[in-house]
């Protein structure tokens, strides 16, 4: 497993840097790989929420979608890495006594039956399956590694990258408004629920997103588009909600193993 891993990440490191959607690709050697260096600086939270930001955001995420890579095309990513931390969950036990009622009152909620409710939910969703990075957040977006061009953002860490739903890939992006991993005391994040995308946010993203997939799409009228916007505003945003419970479900898990100071719980 570890080392088919490694090598369909390698693959897939080799094409998006072929394709200019990641940094180079300059070697491989059985512990790693060399990649190149990116002179550039990490954006801030506050940063997804500029226009000419957002934008470029959605024109590379739309771009990312476009690609047809040599992986597994069902989606199978999604629901089964869930089902797969929750069986890790429900044998996890904690030492400590105030994670230990933290992580109890989280099994309060039966999580098994709400991701049967989220399933059902987004079975229901229409959402087309494409190559997803699964995890557009603020740092790993680079800013500034082409200053003279329009280009300025290199999308880098695929670890998450798989075939998926469109609908979670954006969700989880304008989830990633909200929280700021930057904040310098306990938990050592912010979350800002006023900063979720508001509808027009939305619109911007979605109408980039769109424009630049025009060629795969061909012409539209003036009422399609509008019909395809209302779709994916309902699409993205109950895709959303599994982006909280897939990261909800990964840092239940992160407090158990990790050792990076963090508020997972």
């Amino acid at each position: 497993q570890g080392v088919d891993s490694l090598v369909l990440e390698s693959v897939m490191f080799a094409i998006l840097a072929e394709r200019a959607l990641g940094p180079r690709l300059y070697g491989v050697f059985p512990q790693g790989r060399l990649e190149q260096y990116i002179p550039s600086r990490r954006l801030r939270t506050e940063d997804l929420r500029d226009p000419d930001i957002s934008k470029e955001i959605a024109v590379k995420m739309s771009r990312f979608h476009g690609m047809v890579m040599p992986f597994n095309k069902e989606p199978k990513w999604l629901f089964g890495t869930m089902e797969w931390y929750l069986k890790q969950i429900s044998e996890l036990t904690f030492p400590e006594e105030g994670q230990l009622k933290k992580f109890n009152h989280l099994k309060t909620y039966n999580l098994q039956e709400e991701m049967k409710s989220l399933r059902e939910l987004l079975e229901s969703t229409p959402s087309p399956v494409v190559f997803c990075h699964n995890d557009v957040q603020e740092v790993l977006l680079l800013a500034g590694h082409e200053a003279s061009s329009s280009d300025k953002l290199m999308l880098i860490d695929f670890e998450y990258s798989s075939y998926n739903y469109r609908g979670f890939d954006i969700g989880n992006h304008f989830c990633e408004w909200v929280y700021n991993y930057t904040h310098d005391s306990w938990p050592f994040f912010k979350a800002s629920p006023e900063n979720y995308p508001s509808r027009q946010q939305q619109l911007h993203f979605i109408r980039h997103y769109l424009s630049e997939d025009s060629g795969r799409r061909g012409d539209t009228t003036h009422e399609e588009q509008a019909r395809i916007e209302e779709e994916m505003l309902m699409e993205i945003n109950r895709f959303a909600l599994a982006s909280h419970f897939f990261w909800g479900l990964w840092s239940i898990l992160q407090a158990k193993i990790s050792t990076i100071k963090f508020g997972y719980l």
